[in-house]
């Protein structure tokens, strides 16, 4: 008798394991994946050491960007690098099912972003001053909303990714600004007034405030309504372009 076939399960478990190993094994990509983010927080928190109010802004930036280095950026580098390098062409014509398949990798960012959401709260309290996050469940819902929002961004921003040389530069174009006027690394109200309005439509601000809510105010998922309309919002459009522009194959020969 044959052997049984995998179940769906399994096969999502191995593909999961599989971008587990080739992640460590790049140490470039889980540097700038992983690690930037926390490096970013060890020398703004040297540089706001004793500044209180500063660091309370700092950690739950840092833990935004975080989770946009972790989904929106790993996303559009390694969906783009598959699908020029013929990696989506032939996973379609393997015995794995695509949903095994692209699973596996979303499984992949979530404990990546997990981690990180980790790493930083433990870092915010040993080392800046930041109590342990008052609401952990208001913290969790802000945290899949930005997993899904940036997922599928990165995976909707890929579309328009030509080739593996020009990716850095397209995802660096969006990444960097994003984050600056984002109030990463300060108050976005602080901001002059041009500005803020560009940051209250970009769902990282929004993000940011929810997670500083939850980490820092502890003013409830109740007034937090609005910040999740607008990342709500942008999920919504990002599903639907990453599900629009998805193609299995390499866009050049």
């Amino acid at each position: 008798m044959d052997a049984a076939q995998p179940s769906f399960a399994s096969l999502t478990w191995r593909q999961y394991r599989l971008e587990r190993r080739m992640f460590w094994r790049n140490p470039s990509a889980a540097f700038f994946n992983f690690m930037l983010p926390l490096v970013l927080l060890a020398l703004f928190g040297a540089v706001f050491s004793g500044n209180q109010e500063d660091l309370d802004v700092i950690v739950p930036g840092i833990a935004g960007m975080s989770v946009v280095s972790t989904t929106f950026s790993a996303l559009a580098y390694n969906v783009t690098a598959m699908r020029e390098l013929g990696v989506l062409k032939r996973m379609r014509g393997t015995p794995i099912p695509s949903g095994a398949f692209l699973l596996g990798i979303a499984g992949h960012a979530i404990t990546n972003t997990a981690m990180q959401m980790v790493l930083i709260t433990v870092a915010g309290k040993l080392f800046f001053g930041v109590d342990w996050p008052s609401d952990v469940g208001e913290m969790v819902v802000f945290v899949v909303l930005g997993v899904v929002c940036f997922s599928s961004l990165g995976v909707a921003l890929s579309h328009v990714i030509p080739n593996n040389e020009s990716a850095p530069a397209y995802v660096n174009a969006i990444f960097l600004p994003l984050i600056i006027v984002s109030g990463v690394f300060y108050d976005a109200a602080d901001v002059p007034s041009f500005l803020a309005g560009v940051a209250e439509a970009l769902p990282l601000t929004h993000l940011i405030d929810g997670l500083s809510a939850a980490m820092v105010t502890g003013s409830g998922i109740g007034d937090q309504l609005s910040s999740i309309g607008v990342i709500v919002a942008w999920t919504i459009l990002g599903v639907a372009l990453a599900i629009r522009g998805f193609s299995w194959e390499a866009r050049r020969s």
